[in-house]
């Protein structure tokens, strides 16, 4: 999948797949159920208190008849509900509305639904569509890792590795992102970066290609990496950044969307389940938008 537009078209053929929204009286997340609904992706199930999800949706004109709703007395309940329909089989993705991302996590999390791997990092992953280098790229992790380890960065990419598979990239070309392709013992990033790639090569990480450390410019333009004289397989070819820690995949990922005009969404890795969650601040496209890829990929 190298755009958007194609992932949609690839839903047009497909069941849609039931979504329970936790704590649904919020408009930008109706708005884009609402979206996803009129394009037959997703036969939403919305959970929190009825009287303020009817109330949110009549105000903003909002058409929700015809969707199920589950009264919920307060945020932990409804992630609760939300998130128990999901590990029952009840619904095939499990959506944050608005409440505080901690009492999400901890339905998520909670052991006895299920619905994290075992033995897998949670991580989020933002996918941006292109249009200059006609692919999507993947930003990890722009969302739930503040400081990662060198332990976790591995997790991390295997993650992301295993998002880019089920969206058609066989061998996904992984960028360890810092500000130089140049390991220096005094920047921590770019040492990790190096032991990244050596753990790649040595078959620690594996289905992917890695490079690091390796500068932004050097991993999406191979006019540069030609001028710098930077030969390596991943070089200005690169489908996944990985940022060194949240600070730079928050920043790039909010420079893109905001500046950049371009589409974006997101997927949370490391679930037995599709979970989109997203910032309360995301547009109801792109919000829309992640809610196809987390369809695309419980197809997948």
């Amino acid at each position: 999948m190298n755009s958007i537009k194609e992932i949609y078209d690839f839903l047009e053929g497909v069941e849609s797949k039931r979504l329970a929204v936790a704590a649904a009286a919020d408009e930008v997340v109706l708005s884009a159920v609402c979206e996803a609904y009129g394009k037959n992706i997703v036969r939403p199930v919305l959970v929190g208190n009825e009287d303020d999800i009817r109330k949110v949706a009549a105000e903003h004109g909002l058409n929700i008849e015809g969707f199920d709703i589950v009264e919920a007395g307060s945020d932990e309940e409804a992630a609760r509900i939300a998130a128990g329909m999901v590990s029952r089989g009840e619904a095939d993705i499990l959506m944050k509305g608005l409440l505080p991302t901690g009492t999400f996590l901890r339905a998520v999390l909670n052991k006895d639904l299920h619905l994290k791997s075992p033995d897998r990092l949670i991580s989020t992953i933002a996918m941006v569509e292109s249009k200059k280098l006609g692919r999507i790229l993947y930003i990890t992790d722009p969302g739930l890792i503040p400081a990662p380890t060198l332990e976790e960065k591995a997790g991390m990419i295997r993650n992301v590795v295993e998002v880019a598979r089920r969206f058609g990239i066989e061998t996904p070309k992984v960028a360890a992102l810092c500000g130089s392709e140049a390991v220096n013992e005094k920047i921590s990033a770019t040492v990790d970066a190096a032991k990244l790639e050596e753990m790649n090569k040595n078959g620690e990480i594996t289905d992917c290609i890695v490079a690091g450390p390796i500068s932004l410019d050097l991993a999406v333009s191979e006019e540069s990496a030609a001028h710098k004289g930077y030969s390596h397989p991943v070089a200005g070819k690169a489908d996944i950044l990985l940022c060194p820690d949240i600070e730079a995949a928050n920043i790039l990922y909010k420079s893109l969307s905001y500046f950049a005009d371009i589409e974006t969404g997101g997927v949370m890795a490391g679930t037995s389940k599709p979970v989109v969650f997203m910032s309360r601040t995301d547009t109801p496209a792109t919000k829309a938008n992640t809610i196809a890829f987390a369809a695309y990929a419980s197809g997948r």
